[in-house]
């Protein structure tokens, strides 16, 4: 079984590398042979960005997945709503009619598993999955203690997957505010409302609210507190 050693080494791992081979270590001991990690970073106006870690095998990717696969996979969708560990196995993708893609998978090792992701701040996700040929126990306690030390992975890798495959994830397209979009972000930090912005800038409330939502709008956020969260991480606002 895993040590603390172990997480400890996924969690301080200093170099892409480092961490798939933490990672694998941890994965090994818990007799799994394949691993996929990937961190999904969104941003405004523009697709998703997915950075992957994995030790994929050869031919995996051009053999295995059609262009629609993501869309129809059962696992992948559980995921985007829950963040529990998901176990499965052939009979996951039965059930949703697309054993096909479990067909497709199985060949290279994909044919049960545990998958885990983690929703963070920033618009941030990570996805963690481990998978193996045989099955999984079948004793409900081991087979608890295991998503247990499955969780506790993904809990020591996310914050070392952020330092290090974040930065590979930067907009190819920077956002931009003008100028008054970004003093009524400014002043939001600053806990001023509609009102105090609207007398602080010499506007009217409405003209304020207008200069909000697009920025709002630009950062994709529903809120200008997240907005300001958003504008800050992207270096268009500086902490006061």
């Amino acid at each position: 079984m895993p040590t603390l050693n172990d997480y400890q080494a996924v969690a301080e791992a200093r170099t892409k590398d480092e961490l798939l081979a933490a990672l694998l270590a941890v994965a090994h001991k818990l007799d799994f042979g394949l691993l996929n990690t990937l961190l999904v970073v969104e941003r405004p106006q523009q697709a998703a960005v997915t950075v992957p870690l994995a030790n994929t095998p050869d031919g995996f990717e051009e053999a295995s997945r059609e262009p629609s696969a993501s869309k129809r996979d059962p696992v992948l969708q559980k995921l985007k709503r829950l963040s529990i560990p998901i176990v499965w196995d052939q009979s996951t993708y039965a059930d949703e009619d697309a054993v096909d893609l479990w067909d497709a998978q199985a060949p290279f090792g994909y044919r049960t598993g545990v998958a885990v992701a983690l929703h963070l701040p920033g618009a941030r996700h990570f996805l963690l999955g481990v998978d193996r040929e045989h099955a999984l126990p079948k004793n409900q306690m081991k087979l608890t203690r295991l998503l247990g030390d499955i969780q506790l992975l993904a809990v020591h890798a996310q914050d070392a997957a952020v330092r290090l495959l974040a930065p590979l994830a930067q907009p190819t397209v920077a956002v931009s505010l003008t100028r008054r979009e970004t003093e009524v972000l400014h002043w939001t930090m600053l806990s001023k409302d509609t009102s105090a912005i609207a007398q602080i800038l010499g506007l009217s409330p409405n003209t304020v609210k207008f200069h909000a939502e697009n920025a709002m709008a630009k950062l994709n956020c529903e809120s200008r507190h997240a907005a300001v969260l958003r504008a800050l991480e992207y270096g268009l606002l500086e902490r006061t």
